[in-house]
């Protein structure tokens, strides 16, 4: 009969310390790749605070992961810390000054914060080192529209359309831009192609009526307002308008109960209109 072997009490303690000595090694080594999964995991089910915790313990075990530093950043700016998110960039692009996603969540973070000049100076890093990041364009577009640069606003969401052709925001965008500008002809023909892409578009119809309302088109503007009521009911902007159209046709009473209807949904102009067109 085979005899059991046994290992001598002075080769187990051997075999132990050994062990001991190398499990920090390992540990750290597997486990700022598993924190970091563990918190894209988290984020992709809209845990982002349970996600910092996760980021942060991978930054810890390997401070020169710019990725960790960029997604946590990413969770921060979900939860509305948009200062603390851009000290992540900031990390992110000191470890790796090439990497055009982290320059383009920092000029989004800035852009949160009204920093607009700085979110387009990001924004044109991030285009300088990939020609091709349409949301990047899109972006720069709305930071060039909010300090009054529409022209320069409408050629950004040029491009950005050119690279995704199926970009309704784009179209959207860009047919503001043009209403700003007086163009409402071309207005309309980018808010009907954002509807094309996305019929539940609610605010292109609301942009299409207006833009209808301008050029008169009293019925027209009618119908688009209908439908953006019938999409978001609490649009008091919609009901508003819609009023200001039907007082327009002769249908008074209706325009009026539909400017009531906006100044009850908190439209304070509505009350201004109110009482030039409906005493």
């Amino acid at each position: 009969m085979a005899n059991f072997i046994f290992c001598s009490t002075n080769s187990t303690i051997r075999y132990l310390i050994l062990l001991i000595l190398l499990l920090p090694a390992l540990a750290q080594a597997q486990t700022a790749d598993d924190y970091f999964n563990k918190g894209v995991n988290k984020v992709e089910k809209g845990d982002y605070r349970g996600s910092l915790n996760d980021f942060s313990k991978a930054i810890e075990l390997n401070p020169k992961d710019a990725g960790a530093y960029i997604n946590r950043g990413g969770a921060k700016g979900k939860l509305g810390d948009n200062r603390g998110a851009i000290q992540d960039y900031n990390k992110a692009i000191e470890i790796n000054t090439n990497d055009a996603k982290a320059y383009y969540n920092r000029g989004h973070a800035k852009g949160k914060l009204a920093d607009y000049r700085g979110a387009i100076q990001d924004y044109n890093k991030a285009i300088e080192l990939d020609p091709n990041y349409a949301n990047a364009y899109y972006n720069r577009g709305n930071d060039k529209a909010e300090l009054g640069d529409y022209r320069g606003a409408i050629q950004d969401y040029n491009k950005a359309i050119e690279i995704n052709t199926n970009d309704a925001d784009a179209y959207f965008n860009r047919g503001v831009a043009k209403g700003k500008l007086g163009d409402n002809r071309g207005a309309m023909q980018d808010f009907n192609k954002a509807i094309e892409i996305n019929p539940k578009h609610a605010i292109a119809y609301l942009n299409r009526g207006v833009a209808k309302l301008k050029l008169a088109d009293y019925r027209g503007s009618i119908l688009d307002f209908n439908k953006a009521i019938e999409i978001n009911p609490n649009d008091a902007n919609a009901y508003y308008n819609r009023g200001l159209s039907k007082i327009d046709l002769g249908q008074t009473d209706s325009g009026c109960l539909d400017l009531s209807k906006a100044g009850e949904m908190g439209y304070a102009q509505a009350y201004d209109a109110i009482k030039q067109f409906c005493q």
